[in-house]
């Protein structure tokens, strides 16, 4: 399928051949959630822990005889069922990454980028080079472009200048071509391919 693309300032810049079986496909949901799922779960920090029984600061001495009292028998003031005793199968420090083979990562990009191009949401530009690293300058062109929320994901390489102006606008976000992922395309409201990203991201998945 054929594209048109575009420069920074709005202009025709000649359109461009997208490959079907990557920018094609009929979007499947159940492909990107298992992506976006193991992406998430492998993000995830898995820090929450919690004080067993063994954990609390209590001494382990018999808290009262054994028989009686006329009470229930207990033998430790940090057993789960007294007031800031230990937690009974709490959570512990875990990672939550499950597998997830290449091959479907792979087609889940696809389909990632079929889902932007279904949508009308897949935007292509000549090139994102800027001479001046000017944020200004740049948050007025993006604003006249109408980019809310852009994902712009470049070559093997982002521009250096455009990096930095794009840094401190926070409804962009610039990507290298190995920086794409399923997670952020489909967040974004609009995705930017540079020709060179196409390229790229044709040559990571054919």
């Amino acid at each position: 399928m054929k594209a048109d693309a575009i420069k920074l300032d709005g202009k025709t810049a000649g359109s461009v051949e997208l490959n079907d079986e990557i920018f094609g496909l009929e979007p499947r949901k159940d492909i990107l959630h298992r992506v976006v799922r193991w992406q998430r779960n492998k993000a995830m920090a898995g820090t929450h822990d919690v004080l067993g029984r063994s954990e609390v600061s209590y001494s382990t001495k018999k808290i009262y005889r054994q028989k009686g009292t006329g009470g229930a028998r207990h033998g430790s003031r940090g057993a789960p069922i007294f007031r800031s005793g230990g937690t009974y199968k709490g959570p512990t420090p875990r990672s939550h990454a499950h597998d997830l083979t290449k091959k479907f990562r792979k087609l889940g990009l696809k389909h990632a980028l079929s889902a932007k191009v279904a949508a009308g949401e897949l935007v292509i530009v000549d090139t994102i080079d800027v001479k001046d690293a000017k944020t200004g300058v740049l948050a007025k062109m993006v604003g006249a472009l109408g980019w809310k929320r852009a994902l712009i994901i470049d070559g093997a390489e982002v521009n250096e200048n455009f990096a930095k102006a794009a840094a401190n606008i926070t409804t962009i976000n610039v990507l290298p071509s190995m920086g794409a992922n399923v997670y952020d395309i489909l967040k974004s409201d609009t995705l930017v391919l540079t020709k060179a990203g196409v390229e790229a991201l044709e040559a990571r998945l054919s």
